[in-house]
């Protein structure tokens, strides 16, 4: 008996719902359907001033279900590789939770940090912002 009601509640779970299988690779290349969220200097803490591309972004997202979402982090790189690549991970944490919260459902966003310093560009002139990106349909 008991063993059945810890494999209800298993299987019942968020954890085990089946999980989108799909790639960030080359987001950052695309165009169309990108939106970017700014951040203060050396913060991952939200502020107003990207309300409305999130807002577009999540609108977008929910018009089209069948296309998954980028969500990549940036952050300079005064800080070092390993504090810069934490806060660009915390921007995307907080972009990707900010479009949940809009009813983009969670197995469709991927939250990742890039870092341009450590990619071989030399400027990243959007190093305090996150890019989020509207991905399109693949065959």
């Amino acid at each position: 008996m008991i063993r059945l009601v810890v494999l209800a509640l298993l299987v019942g779970t968020p954890a085990f719902a089946q999980v989108r299988a799909f790639n960030c690779v080359g987001a950052e290349r695309l165009e169309d359907d990108v939106f970017a969220v700014p951040f203060a200097r050396g913060s991952a803490t939200l502020g107003p001033a990207g309300r409305a591309a999130m807002d577009a972004a999540a609108e977008l997202a929910k018009e089209a279900e069948e296309r998954n979402i980028c969500v990549l982090g940036h952050a300079d790189r005064t800080a070092g590789a390993e504090t810069s690549t934490q806060l660009a991970a915390q921007r995307a944490r907080a972009v990707a939770n900010a479009l949940s919260s809009r009813g983009v459902e969670r197995d469709r966003i991927r939250a990742e940090a890039r870092v341009g310093a450590y990619s071989g560009r030399v400027s990243e002139p959007g190093a305090r912002a996150v890019t989020i990106v509207v991905m399109p349909v693949t065959p």
